[in-house]
């Protein structure tokens, strides 16, 4: 992204993906030595999602682009859609694989199945460890409290949630940043028009997962302001 592109991204949306890097640069990274991280990529595939479906077919590949150099990342694809259809995908290792499993979906009208995605995720860190939960989001439809129990659940397995939401809900996003905190992750709005930077900070959390604090700060050199900001928090640190 450029100084431009930054420039217009309103005051209200810099500060919050301001704070949003730097609540990423405070998250322990927690990794089995010698190991791929391992990163569940979530979507809601309801209807209203089939734009930002159809944005992140194309730049989801960067997050391998990014980290291949790094010993690798595993990503398994999630979604949810239609009447009670859950889908969670095999674990890939790179970006043409996870790419034609998402241009197989379509998004059909449905509620929203959070909780399914939280207990999928817990269940696969009792298989074999979980460095993070990305997903993107727009609208919760569920029991808060459960939601926020399993939460908190995922941040005590050391399984962080970085919440991409789209959307004006004001209720949704409160309810999305407390489960991001609950975690020890972090939540960031963003819309369609800003897809390059919702490329640039899923690549900065991909590499954080993989390669921690000095892979972060150069994949920052050549990225703009926001992910430049998250290298300066965790040179602080």
């Amino acid at each position: 992204m450029s100084r431009n592109d930054d420039k217009t991204l309103p005051q209200t949306n810099r500060e919050k993906i301001d704070h949003f890097l730097q609540q990423v640069a405070q998250t322990p990274r927690i990794k089995a030595s010698g190991k791929q991280g391992r990163l569940i990529f979530a979507m809601d595939a309801t209807a209203s999602r089939e734009p930002t479906w159809d944005q992140a077919c194309h730049i989801q590949s960067q997050m391998f682009e990014e980290t291949d150099r790094l010993g690798g990342l595993e990503i398994q694809l999630c979604y949810y859609r239609g009447f009670k259809e859950f889908n969670g995908g095999p674990w890939l290792d790179n970006g043409s694989a996870l790419r034609r499993c998402m241009e197989t979906v379509r998004c059909l009208g449905g509620m929203t199945q959070i909780q399914r995605l939280f207990d999928h995720t817990i269940a696969e860190a009792r298989r074999s460890k979980v460095n993070a939960l990305v997903f993107v989001c727009d609208a919760m439809e569920e029991d808060i409290e459960q939601l926020s129990a399993s939460a908190g659940q995922l941040g005590l397995l050391g399984i962080p949630i970085f919440l991409f939401h789209e959307g004006k809900n004001p209720e949704a996003a409160r309810a999305f940043d407390h489960f991001a905190r609950l975690s020890g992750g972090a939540c960031c709005p963003f819309d369609a028009r800003s897809a390059s930077q919702l490329r640039d900070l899923l690549s900065a959390v991909a590499v954080y997962a993989a390669g921690g604090q000095k892979a972060l700060e150069g994949f920052s050199s050549s990225k703009g302001n926001e992910v430049r900001r998250l290298t300066d928090q965790l040179r602080k640190d």
